[in-house]
């Protein structure tokens, strides 16, 4: 592996009642752009008292991104949001100065048997001047997130710009997420696709960089201009996660992020005092970790 390009395996991680695969943050690697969290969620089966339930938990300092391909979750929010997200949706919560939130499966998929739950939960920082922004909810339905196809290769933008496309959600700084699978093996050019740093996650099948096959579950990241093409085998799916990096390096506790350590000790302080924006008709909360 070349010096300017890092391997990373999922590594598992318990929410409780699921598992999931952590590829960011990584000891030797932060952030890929703005993106400081990736959590790959399944394959898992849904069903017969196993359901996603998040209780109620704070953000402060970024956006959460929601990307599905099988199963849905409903979202609801101190600002008052309740809204599903489904596969190829996506939905994208500001945190800003602060805001709360539940991820649950929704009550009408609950005692109707097992079905499938698969996809990412991501976290982009936001830059340091708009950190305390006002939190805001954006949901764009799978419909109007662009989807093109180019030979063997089918795309999906949910987030930014890529390959001379744009989507209707840009974030709060450079970056971009593309969806690619393909029926067949295929090359793929790169060189002024991309703008920043570029993750590539391997959701199923495999590619080859440079004699280096990446396989699912794993991530590679590597600068755009040293990323000049990948090679992609038959069958596989991969997302492409990256941007500029941000301006200075942001911190994480817990569910924060902030660029100073006193800014987190405060949105601690505030969850434990109970002092943060509650979701409407929810009374429940996750303790920050250890106490």
């Amino acid at each position: 592996m070349a010096n300017n390009k890092m391997l990373i395996d999922e590594r598992q991680a318990d929410l409780g009642q699921f598992w999931v695969g952590r590829l960011l943050p990584h000891r030797q690697k932060r952030q890929v752009g703005p993106f400081t969290f990736i959590d790959h969620m399944g394959p898992a089966e849904i069903g017969e008292g196993r359901y996603i339930d998040v209780d109620q938990h704070p953000h402060i300092g970024l956006s959460t991104l929601t990307y599905l391909f099988e199963g849905e979750i409903e979202h609801r929010d101190s600002l008052g949001t309740v809204q599903r997200i489904g596969p190829g949706d996506v939905g994208f919560m500001t945190a800003g100065r602060a805001v709360t939130h539940t991820e649950r499966t929704p009550a009408d998929r609950r005692g109707r048997g097992r079905f499938s739950l698969h996809g990412y939960q991501i976290w982009v920082a936001l830059p340091p001047d708009l950190t305390e922004m006002e939190p805001r909810f954006d949901y764009v339905p799978r419909e109007e997130v662009p989807n093109w196809e180019e030979g063997p290769l089918r795309f999906r933008l949910p987030a930014g710009e890529a390959f001379g496309r744009r989507a209707p959600l840009q974030g709060f700084s450079p970056l971009f997420m593309v969806d690619i699978q393909t029926r067949a093996d295929h090359h793929l050019p790169l060189g002024g696709q991309l703008r920043g740093e570029v993750a590539f996650v391997i959701v199923k099948g495999a590619i080859i960089d440079q004699g280096q096959r990446v396989t699912a579950g794993q991530m590679l990241i590597s600068k755009t201009d040293d990323a000049c093409s990948i090679q992609l085998e038959a069958g596989t799916q991969v997302l492409l996660f990256g941007g500029e990096p941000l301006p200075a390096a942001p911190r994480l506790l817990w569910n924060f992020v902030a660029y100073s350590k006193e800014r987190l000790a405060q949105a601690k302080a505030d969850w434990q005092a109970k002092a943060f924006p509650k979701v409407p008709g929810d009374e429940t909360y996750i303790d920050f970790p250890g106490g």
